[in-house]
This record gives structure tokens, sequence and C-alpha cells, in this order.
């Protein structure tokens, strides 16, 4: 597979916006060339230099935590914006689609409306698992990407691995698999995959386990050739200095944040065993990310009553497949004790 000619036509013959930091090699202490303000920024911090392009110090150090290389590395502001250059790059508008897999992230589908491509919706199984003959009907020369949340968003369990190889091993176009939740689940991150599949992409991100939401940062893992293609399309300086070196020094508290992972796992276990204590509570998913998919008695009801005190839950009864679901992010210890016990208090 030529993973270029999947790109589109204007994407090949484009030329990149060429940056100032691009146009020279080794270093320097003068620096006159991109009309920044050489006295400085108004804050105890410096930040009037623009930020590497490439981000090279941080893949550097996120090298050596995933063992994917810089090249095979993109960053960028949050995963949305490596979902959304995929789809600029790759997708012909009001021409190519592609497959989505509800219920799944709803960003897949806003992206593909905002750059004019079809979306071809395959609905999961009952088990949430994948449809590999709905899926193979829905191809056609024109399909060009296939999202895979793994674990899956809002249902929070893991995609089979054979079923996900079997795509991957077929599809001549994209396959790109969400990982958002991969470090609270048992099933292995597709990471050792990249060698194997030049089609595959992976997305994580530092939102949820490492707790970085506030910092808008995400990460796509691909082969040389996608990742070339998306930072020829990004913005120069998508991600900004200030990013950049927050995001450094909190892969030096690795040992914090697999901390977290255990505790959250283990809450996520006691909370699904307590949730199903409770009468209104019908039935709660297995699940593998940091949140739980809980089908209740009246979840419209039950979802204003807990807003009322400030309990902030995700009403999902509406999505395909979620009918009458609450999705509930695993809190801190305090957290879930609370949920727990204003749910036993409501009379719904």
């Amino acid at each position: 597979m030529d993973i270029k000619n999947l790109q589109r036509e204007n994407i090949k013959n484009l030329r990149p916006y060429s940056t100032a930091r691009d146009e020279y090699k080794g270093q320097a202490s003068v620096f006159l060339d991109a009309n920044e303000n050489s006295f400085g920024s108004p804050l105890p911090e410096n930040f009037n230099r623009y930020p590497d392009p490439l981000q090279l110090d941080l893949k550097d150090a996120l090298s050596r935590i995933k063992g994917v290389p810089i090249e095979n590395t993109f960053l960028g502001n949050g995963s949305d914006e490596a979902i959304d250059l995929l789809y600029r790059a790759f997708c012909n508008p009001g021409k190519d689609n592609v497959i989505l897999l509800p219920p799944t992230y709803g960003m897949y589908e806003v992206s593909a409306n905002i750059n004019d491509v079809e979306t071809r919706k395959v609905n999961l199984l009952p088990n949430f698992q994948l449809d590999l003959e709905g899926i193979a009907e829905a191809i056609d020369e024109h399909t060009k990407l296939i999202f895979i949340c793994s674990p899956n968003n809002p249902t929070g369990n893991s995609i089979i691995r054979t079923d996900i190889e079997t795509i991957l091993a077929n599809f001549k176009g994209l396959v790109i698999i969400d990982e958002a939740y991969i470090n609270f689940a048992k099933q292995r991150t597709f990471i050792q995959e990249l060698t194997e599949y030049p089609n595959l992409v992976i997305l994580q991100t530092f939102s949820k386990a490492w707790g970085l939401a506030g910092l808008r940062l995400g990460m796509a893992f691909s082969s040389s050739t996608v990742i070339d293609i998306l930072n020829k399309v990004k913005a120069p300086y998508n991600i900004s200095q200030s990013t950049q070196d927050l995001a450094l020094a909190a892969l030096q508290e690795i040992g914090q944040v697999n901390e977290w992972i255990k505790i959250t796992v283990a809450e996520r276990e006691a909370l699904s065993k307590s949730l199903l204590q409770i009468p209104s509570v019908i039935k709660v998913y297995p699940s593998d990310a940091n949140f739980i998919l809980a089908e209740v008695t009246h979840a419209e009801k039950i979802y204003d009553a807990l807003v009322e005190k400030g309990i902030i839950v995700r009403n999902r009864a509406k999505v395909t497949l979620c009918e009458g679901c609450l999705r509930i992010t695993v809190g801190t210890p305090e957290e879930n004790e609370i949920l727990l016990s204003t749910l036993k208090s409501l009379s719904i």
C-alpha cells in the first residue's frame, strides 16, 4: 500500500509554510529572523520566542516512554487536531467518505461535517463489538478512513483485537484506533503493530490518565509517511511553548500517574458493584476506561436530579445502543461516595 496515493491531490503538491526557525540549522544566540519582541514577555517567564514547530524535545522524552521514534509521532492541539488533519489531508470534500461505528466519540462526525465528508455509519453489535460484515459492505473506492475507538466512548469496552486486525489487514485506507482510555484497559496498545501496518494511526491523549486536559495536547502515532503529511498540513506552531514545557515536566512524574491509574481502576470496580445495589440502576456495563456506562430506570429525571444536587454526569440516553444510560466518570473516592449516597436518596 502506498500511503502517499491516499492523500488528496492538492496535498501532494502542497508546499508547507516554512517558519523562520526552519531555515537554519545549529545553535544561535541572536534571533532577528521572526519579528518577535526581542525584549521579552511581561510575565515571570519569557514566551517571546516562537516554540519549536516540531516539538522535538517533547517527542524525544515521549519516545522513551512510548517506545515510538520521533519520526512516527505527531503532537496536536488535543487529539481533535489530529482527527481534523486526517480529514483535511486524506479526504476530498464532497467525494470521499469515512466509516464511523456508533455509539462512538462525537468529534469524528463533527469533523467530517466541517470538512464536507460523507459519514457511513455501521452500528456496533448489541455487545458493542464490530459488525465486520456491515463494515465490509459499507466500504467502497472512496472510503478513506475508518475510526475505531478502543476502549470505546461511551460504552467503555475494548474492541476485540483480532477484529481490528482483520480490518487493518484488508482495508486499503487508514484505520484510526483512538486509544484515549488505553491506560485504564487490560488490553495492550496497538503501538507495537505500527511497523506491521502502514495504514495504522493510533490516537492517544494527555487529557485522561495524565491529568492535562486543560493543556489540550494529543498524540498520533503512525508510519513516517502519514506523520510527514500531518506535519505538512498542520499550523506552523500548533503547540505552545508553555504546553511543551508543562508536558515535559509531567513526563517526569510517571510514578504519580501510574498510581492514579491504579486507584482509578480500583474505584471503577468498586463503583460498578455499588451502583448495582441501587434500585434505580438496571445494568452496569463492563468498562476498560475511567468511566462507567449505567442503564437506569428514568435517565432524564435522574440526570436532572443530580444536576440540582451539583453532580454532573453525562446523559447518553438518546445515543444509539445506549438508550436509558448515563455515563459516569470515575471520581475520587469522596466524589464517588457523594454520587452513590445521592442516587440512593432519590425517589425516582
